[in-house]
């Protein structure tokens, strides 16, 4: 029998072992485990959030996601291409997860396809990019229900996953979500009180409100409120609260319920939309009271609030008409915002609050604290009237103790109940009322929240109102600040779901290198003084020249004196000497990135096969001790 070479025999193992290598890992990757593995990036920018996780693994019902993506045109941007393999990635980790309860449809629309006709169905109608028409984006549905996100934006990269998720949670909940409004305002409008006057109209957020959200008006003495019936309670402006309303929420927030309070000190609002009916010198109550508070439950979540003064801040102060100071009325940019990764703030620029109170902490709780919005720690409290009127003095008598106070804040976490006791006794009815229904049993009360919960609260109401938050002309309304973004944010990831509450936006899979631009700035910072120097002189050279031009004789040419001479060489030879200088300081430069990218290579191609070879000697050092022992 003929004897194969042993090289062959080596050469055909090596092969058939590479040929194994590929299928194996072929067939891996076929499987839910083979798209899974291990993050070792500082924010875990490849891994999918725990929210993201909670909302893939209690789906009930298929979802579909349709991706369109140009994937066979040749007009894609390269940026769009590097983008669309994130994305592919992504959605894998979401498929992975979902355990078949998610389906990803690639789609490539091409022109007069049936790709292209389904793309147009859903709304997605691409970018003109080189006169080419180029889709990139995304429709997810559930039964007939579909949420779309039109176009990928590469810039929007650490909002994809909320987005994605976001829009899974919008379709797998059938209905729109229900919120509840409890408010001493006529936010909804108000019917005219006599013949021949006119309607009052809704405020322009409430019609917004209405437009996204199952809105509920809940009088200002409501009964139990059903969390599995409203799924956030909104309390716009709840002036004059009784025991027993902040009773029947603090129920609510332990049963599983969403609370956003907004609050406030003095509410122009309430002032401007209060009927004449009410006369305090008379012993009438005051239909819309300017204040607005939460003292029991404020004080069980550890919070306090200012409704007695108004929160002025020097830095963030507005110039108004006249240029008149409103040291009250606080125009608050990124700055304020100390959470640059939070969802509710990503995309506003400034938000504007009217003579706003202010939240501290006074402790004593578990609970989790987030600042979204907060002053400087040149804040102080002044007089409410008297920041109403904008009075002159204020700025003069400010006194700050250099503390920084929350204007919008998030509580989160396991709440105790306010009323230890139970429902508290009603008021005693008025002359000629019915008596009140006798009191639950205190048996019946929740002590304490069965899971967590989230309460936001926010320090004015006036930011709200359609004077102050929108441009209205011929009609037409548009937003004047980032007023009615903030609560639409806010309330959009509160209703969106329970596991959204609280999200961050992703860290971007494109970092900078800072090292490489700390050299570049050091390079600047010391050269760049050499450079500006060696212009100075330059131009002072030549200012020389132009003086030796100007005393001319009369005659044709010009004559130097050997002095003169002697200066334009030198100048001319510091010119040389500087231009040297940057030269090499510019190799310097290069030569200081090329050795840190050459150790960041080594470090990358060495690093693994060097721990590779030393677990290996490891095991050898031990088995042959093992063996030795023997």
């Amino acid at each position: 029998m003929k004897t194969t070479h042993p090289v062959t025999r080596a050469a055909f193992g090596v092969a058939a072992l590479v040929a194994i290598a590929l299928l194996a890992n072929w067939l891996v990757s076929l499987t839910p485990l083979g798209n899974r593995g291990a993050d070792f990036t500082e924010t875990h920018v490849h891994t999918l959030s725990d929210g993201t996780r909670s909302i893939l693994s209690e789906l009930d019902t298929p979802i579909v996601i349709r991706y369109y993506a140009s994937r066979s045109t040749d007009y894609m941007p390269q940026e769009l291409k590097l983008h669309m393999r994130r994305v592919d990635d992504l959605l894998k980790e979401y498929a992975s997860l979902s355990k078949g309860k998610l389906r990803i449809d690639n789609l490539d629309p091409q022109p007069d396809t049936d790709a292209e006709d389904s793309a147009n169905l859903d709304g997605i109608n691409g970018q003109r990019m080189d006169d080419q028409n180029l889709f990139f984006g995304l429709a997810i549905s559930c039964l007939d229900k579909t949420s779309v996100i039109p176009f990928i934006d590469p810039r929007e990269e650490t909002m994809l996953e909320y987005n994605v998720s976001k829009a899974i949670a919008e379709v797998a909940t059938p209905v729109k979500p229900k919120i509840g409004i409890i408010s001493a305002l006529p936010i909804q409008g108000e019917q005219p009180g006599m013949p021949g006057q006119q309607a009052t109209p809704p405020w322009l957020i409430y019609q917004q409100l209405k437009q996204s959200f199952d809105v509920v008006n809940l009088s200002m003495e409501a009964a139990t409120i059903d969390p599995k019936q409203i799924k956030v309670l909104l309390l716009f402006h709840p002036a004059g609260i009784s025991a027993e309303v902040e009773y029947n929420i603090d129920q609510y927030l332990l049963k599983g319920g969403t609370v956003v309070a907004c609050l406030d000190p003095l509410s122009v609002a309430a002032q401007m939309t209060s009927p004449s009916g009410g006369n305090p010198m008379m012993g009438q109550p005051q239909p819309n009271p300017p204040s607005s508070t939460l003292p029991t439950l404020l004080k069980a979540w550890g919070v306090t609030f200012e409704s007695s003064q108004t929160l002025a801040d020097p830095k963030y102060a507005t110039k108004l008409a006249g240029d008149r100071l409103g040291l009250a009325v606080l125009t608050l940019g990124k700055d304020a915002m100390p959470l640059k990764d939070d969802v509710i703030t990503k995309d506003l620029n400034t938000v504007t609050f009217f003579l706003p109170g202010a939240f501290t902490l006074t402790g004593g709780t578990d609970l989790k604290v987030s600042s979204i919005i907060r002053s400087s720690n040149q804040a102080g409290f002044v007089d409410t009237r008297k920041a109403a009127q904008l009075d002159p003095t204020l700025a003069r008598t400010l006194k700050s103790n250099g503390t920084a106070y929350d204007l919008v804040t998030h509580l989160s976490g396991t709440f105790k109940t306010a009323f230890p006791d139970g429902k508290p006794a009603p008021a005693a009815p008025a002359e000629g009322q019915p008596p009140a229904p006798p009191e639950a049993a205190k048996a019946d009360s929740l002590k304490v929240a069965a899971s967590p919960g989230n309460v936001f609260l926010i320090a004015d109401v006036d930011a709200f109102f359609d004077r102050f938050a929108y441009n209205v002309q011929s009609f037409m309304a548009t937003p004047a600040n980032g007023n009615a973004s903030l609560l639409l944010n806010l309330l959009d990831q509160a209703t969106g779901s329970k596991y959204l509450i609280g999200s961050r936006s992703r860290s971007a899979l494109s970092r900078p290198f800072t090292v490489v631009q700390e050299l570049e700035a050091n390079f600047n910072k010391t050269v760049g003084v050499k450079i500006q120097e060696f212009q100075e002189k330059q131009q002072a050279a030549q200012a020389k020249l132009n003086e030796l031009q100007s005393q001319k004789s009369r005659g044709s040419e010009l004559f130097l004196s050997p002095a003169q001479e002697a200066e334009i060489k030198k100048l001319r030879e510091e010119q040389v000497s500087y231009a040297k200088l940057v030269r090499e300081q510019e190799k310097e430069l290069r030569r200081q990135k090329d050795k840190l990218a050459g150790n960041i290579t080594l470090l990358n191609v060495a690093a693994m096969p060097s721990l590779v070879v030393l677990v290996g000697l490891a095991l050898f050092i031990k088995r042959r001790a093992a063996t030795r022992a023997r």
